[in-house]
């Protein structure tokens, strides 16, 4: 009986989504990868879509490992995360969402699915202020 108790705890916690799961972008936004190559950024307080755009091109460029060139796409607009309940985020892919507007605005926004920025440019917005993490910490 208590070899069947810890297996079903067992099986019950390897079902639970982990902290692990979850990659740290420079501006320390969590981003959680959803599956089918889609990915949100996790708000934090105040953050605004430079944050968000830091995080997807941070994720992008160091976990995904596209190319600066390669195109990413707002893929739902800011909303409750799928990941972290009672939290907002925002969805990002590598590929565009069927039936988007997919002409680059020149504004970023956070509501307009089908934005997109190059993910080196997307990264770029890491930087633009003072740096979250010391640059002898940069990967």
């Amino acid at each position: 009986m208590k070899h069947i108790t810890t297996l079903t705890i067992g099986a019950a916690l390897a079902l639970l989504p982990t902290l692990g799961s979850a990659w740290t972008a420079y501006n320390r936004h969590e981003v959680v990868p959803l599956g089918d190559g889609v990915f949100e950024v996790v708000s934090e307080v105040g953050s605004g879509p430079t944050d968000f755009w830091c995080g997807a091109g941070d994720y992008a460029y160091r976990q995904m490992r596209a190319a600066a060139v390669q195109r990413l796409y707002l893929w739902r607009a800011i909303g409750p995360s799928v990941s972290r309940p009672g939290r907002k985020a925002v969805q990002f892919s590598l590929t565009p969402p069927p039936g988007a507007d997919l002409q680059p605005g020149f504004a970023l926004s956070m509501n307009d699915v089908g934005d997109n920025l190059r993910a080196g440019a997307a990264q770029q917005y890491c930087y633009g202020a003072e740096p979250a993490v010391p640059p002898i910490l940069r990967p």
